[in-house]
């Protein structure tokens, strides 16, 4: 298998080695990728334990903030990301080839929102579920510099696992506002889809889930117990799970899904695209996080740009009222999930160039 972990394309003078300097990128993009989404997760779960509760208002100031600042931006380089993934120079035809992709790949997505809003939801859901856990996969292997999650299927679980925390367990802990959530985004399109969607929200149904999210847990760990010799890795990811599951489990899903939209899976995607960035790699080798973080904001901007446009042109053609700051959110996120669609095509595309899963 080839080595994900990033390796600078170019040297700092000072640099002893090559291996010196591939360790202190591994160490830069470690810190960055990982420390301030531990800080945000752990002191909120800890605030919200102590009995801290937030109005609803300003629980929804993280996915705000989003729109600019993380969030949005962190698919914004989607036409840079393969090539540079590759090596190759980028060209009007990789350019054309991302934006065809988003035209009719996110197009289409858009489509179902207004035929069908109920299976577009439960679509966002699962496509979520499937690219947030994903999201964490390369970091884990690339970052913690260990053989776990190791194999296919040690892979698959993690992915499904690290996925169904932000999409799942919030579904069991804070069913009522999940239910809020999700029935806002389908009232948008369609003022029967509400109806539809409520019934999903039983005990029963939450019963399931839980059982799920704990299948899948157990699942992971225990074949990581089985495959991995690196037990340093496995506690790694054992505890980073434990984490998350308490932070979803005690913080509100709107106020947790912003801030683990922003300062985890996004920031390590950003993260990813550093250390392929042949413009932030020295900035990386010595150190210099806000020179690294320019650049990419450099990069991100011009399409964060187009895609606020396009939330505006949403926000005037969904059919429903969209006055509350609820149905300002709810207007994001369909804007969030038709992106997400294409974006997830491109991940999957550097996963393959990465060779994440073409495991020996």
């Amino acid at each position: 298998m080839t080595d994900p972990r990033p390796e600078p394309a170019t040297e700092p003078p000072h640099a002893t080695s090559v291996g010196a300097s591939r360790l202190r990128s591994i160490e830069t993009l470690f810190k960055l990728g990982f420390v301030p989404g531990w800080i945000a997760v752990a002191a909120t779960t800890l605030l919200f334990a102590a009995g801290v509760s937030v109005p609803l208002s300003y629980q929804l100031l993280p996915l705000a903030v989003s729109v600019v600042l993380l969030g949005l931006p962190h698919g914004a380089i989607d036409h840079l990301a393969i090539p540079r993934t590759r090596g190759d120079p980028v060209t009007v035809r990789w350019l054309a080839a991302v934006g065809v992709l988003y035209l009719v790949v996110g197009g289409l997505y858009a489509v179902v929102w207004f035929l069908t809003p109920a299976v577009a939801v439960a679509g966002f859901i699962l496509l979520t579920w499937a690219h947030w856990g994903q999201g964490d996969v390369y970091p884990l292997v690339a970052l913690v510099d260990g053989d776990h999650p190791g194999g296919r299927l040690g892979r698959l679980l993690t992915a499904a696992t690290r996925g169904s925390l932000p999409m799942a367990v919030p579904f069991v802990a804070f069913p009522e506002q999940y239910e809020l959530v999700v029935t806002t985004l389908a009232g948008l399109f369609d003022p029967s889809a509400p109806a539809a969607l409520s019934a999903v929200f039983t005990p029963t149904s939450r019963l399931a889930v839980a059982a799920v999210v704990v299948v899948l847990v157990c699942s992971s760990l225990l074949v990581g117990v089985l495959t991995t010799t690196d037990r340093r890795a496995l506690a790694f990811d054992a505890a980073e799970t434990g984490l998350l599951v308490a932070f979803f489990s005690t913080v509100p899903p709107i106020l947790a899904v912003g801030l683990y939209f922003c300062l985890w899976h996004a920031l390590r995607h950003i993260v990813r695209l550093l250390a392929v960035d042949p413009r932030a790699q020295p900035a990386l080798a010595d150190r210099r996080y806000g020179a690294a973080l320019s650049s990419f904001a450099r990069d991100a901007a011009p399409l964060t740009a187009v895609s606020i446009g396009l939330l505006g042109l949403l926000y005037l053609v969904v059919p429903g009222t969209v006055t509350q700051p609820l149905d300002l959110l709810g207007t994001y996120l369909v804007l969030i999930a038709v992106l997400t669609l294409p974006h997830v095509v491109v991940v999957s595309v550097m996963d393959h160039e990465q060779r994440l899963w073409s495991i020996e």
